[in-house]
């Protein structure tokens, strides 16, 4: 049966300085194979207990990824109405399930570099953690959790 986490988070730099933490704030809660959490997290806290306290690297691949140098495009500026672009612009490029979002990176008189790839990628976080609740999940956390799937599809598993 899966397992519902809640836990107390600092993310510090390479540097040791916090960068985001729940304090003052909300902790996190997941349900244990939600598709919402990065893996490197919920593989952190399987088995832990209310209580516990630990430090984890999480490195890209078991969180948002490495970036792809395939997701970093130049697009001829013409294909902008906008007049105004500038670095750090986000916009979504196609439409439905084939759209994804895209950030601008680059503005030349020619073109556009945007970025496609997760604005994390290739990050690799620091986290202390203090596990606030661990049980098993609830009838309504589960559904909650599988409403939230897409929905499978023949073939794909």
């Amino acid at each position: 049966m899966p397992r519902f986490y809640r836990f107390n988070y600092s993310i510090l730099n390479n540097e040791g300085v916090v960068v985001d933490s729940s304090d003052g704030g909300e902790a996190i809660s997941f349900v244990e194979g939600d598709n919402d959490t990065i893996i490197g997290l919920q593989e952190a806290l399987a088995g832990r207990s209310v209580g516990e306290e630990f430090s984890v690297t999480i490195e890209p691949g078991e969180a948002y990824g490495f970036s792809k140098r395939s997701l970093i495009r130049n697009i001829s500026r013409e294909m902008f109405d906008a007049d105004d672009l500038a670095v750090g612009m986000i916009f979504q490029v196609g439409a439905g399930g084939d759209g994804e979002v895209a950030r601008v990176v680059e503005v030349s008189d020619e073109h556009v570099t945007i970025d496609s790839n997760h604005p994390l990628a290739g990050v690799t976080f620091n986290f202390d953690i203090k596990v606030l609740e661990a049980r098993e999940a609830s009838a309504e956390e589960l559904e909650v959790m599988n409403a939230k799937r897409p929905p499978s599809r023949p073939g794909l598993s």
